[in-house]
């Protein structure tokens, strides 16, 4: 084998020359926003556990949760519910035996991105405006 070259073969897709086609990036979100929901769950079980506890318990959870983090926490926790509830509506949709062609794939998966995004960002600012702004 002296002097014998190297069989020439094509080299595995990496992160430099391969692309994530959007259903599949949307489909790793939403297991990630599934995990997400789960510390978030227990974020929601400390609210209700400090609002049995009594008014210490309450004000501690408050002064947490109206913390430039604990927004932070809350708004990524609703971003996180409403793209993971966008891709079970596509999920279902894809359930139903619908949407499985190319150009529907990416819509789908386009909107479920644009729509958790938008629909985040619409809740938050009603909520704001609804307590009267920023007092």
């Amino acid at each position: 084998m002296a002097g014998s070259k190297a069989p020439t073969r094509p080299l595995s897709p990496h992160m430099q020359i391969y692309r994530w086609p959007l259903p599949m990036a949307m489909s790793i979100l939403h297991r990630i926003t599934g995990g997400g929901l789960y510390v978030g769950t227990l974020l929601m079980a400390w609210w209700l556990i400090a609002a049995a506890s009594g008014p210490n318990a309450y004000a501690t959870f408050g002064a947490f949760i109206n913390s430039w983090i604990g927004q932070l926490i809350l708004f990524g926790y609703t971003w996180a519910l409403l793209h993971h509830m966008l891709g079970g509506i596509r999920h279902l949709i894809w359930d139903t035996g619908h949407g499985f062609s190319q150009s529907e794939r990416e819509w789908l998966s386009l909107a479920t991105a644009v729509g958790s995004i938008s629909l985040t960002v619409l809740l938050w600012v009603i909520s704001y405006l609804s307590i009267g702004g920023s007092q």
